[in-house]
């Protein structure tokens, strides 16, 4: 049995974390945080505390699930990693140095995270499809649409999708996320990222590979909060027995495709 602390727990992503630990039958929810006190309803109830570290040496969790603000994961994970807990982080904003950093930390602690800015493991097959796609089709779009309350433009998805294209193509593409300010032709080594934000949209991506005379869409849809907490969950399950630093979700597919 994996014992696993949420943190941030009382919010719209943590709270569903907390729902998919407490019914999965390898896992036990044995604490939860968050910045304010209150109790995650789930069975008997699960007390939520606002002290991290107090809480991590009370209950002595194996993981910590992690979906809190990008002002606040790094030194939730400076705290997390050097007292030997796994650490599954869904939050964006990590520039290269954070996870060289957490990487080295982890390492040293003997411990292991994994960092996503999407758990849908749809979300990972798609970058896989597209950095397929972009082997013959040059010009890109990449359109995310989430719900009103989103604070970040664009999704780290986009720039997840971005970036994996980018690499496929030896770096040799820039980014545009506006078009509005420049009357130009478009650079054919461009990725154009639009974000559209609306509604109670949960997180849909589409991606366009525009040839002179056709276009090839590859689309991703969440239907719910519950594919991503799924994907946390999974995460859990997958740290435990890896070897120390740090790791995505597309380590974790591949671990599940040898596996199959």
């Amino acid at each position: 049995m994996i014992r696993v602390l949420v943190n941030g727990a009382l919010g719209r992503m943590g709270s569903e974390v907390c729902k998919k630990v407490y019914s999965e039958a390898d896992l036990e929810l044995v604490g939860a945080v968050d910045i304010k006190e209150g109790t995650v309803q789930l069975g008997d109830g699960v007390k939520v505390t606002t002290d991290l570290v107090a809480a991590i040496e009370a209950v002595k969790p194996d993981v910590v699930v992690d979906f809190t603000r990008p002002d606040v994961v790094m030194g939730n994970l400076r705290k997390m990693l050097p007292l030997g807990v796994h650490a599954v982080v869904g939050t964006t904003g990590f520039s290269d140095a954070d996870l060289q950093e957490v990487d080295e930390l982890a390492r040293k602690y003997n411990t292991s995270l994994l960092i996503a800015p999407n758990f849908a493991l749809g979300a990972v097959v798609m970058m896989k499809l597209a950095c397929e796609a972009a082997k013959y089709f040059p010009h890109v779009e990449i359109i995310e649409k989430h719900h009103d309350n989103k604070l970040d433009a664009p999704s780290g998805t986009a720039l997840m999708l971005a970036d994996a294209i980018n690499e496929q193509n030896n770096g040799e593409y820039h980014y545009v996320y506006d078009r509005s300010s420049v009357r130009q032709k478009r650079d054919p080594k461009e990725i154009g990222i639009s974000s559209v934000r609306g509604g109670g949209i949960v997180g849909d991506h589409d991606v366009l590979f525009c040839g002179p005379e056709e276009v090839v869409t590859i689309s991703h849809v969440a239907q719910s909060r519950g594919v991503f907490a799924d994907g946390a969950v999974q995460a859990a399950l997958f740290l435990d027995g890896c070897e120390p630093g740090y790791y995505t979700m597309t380590d974790m597919l591949k671990g599940k495709m040898q596996c199959l």
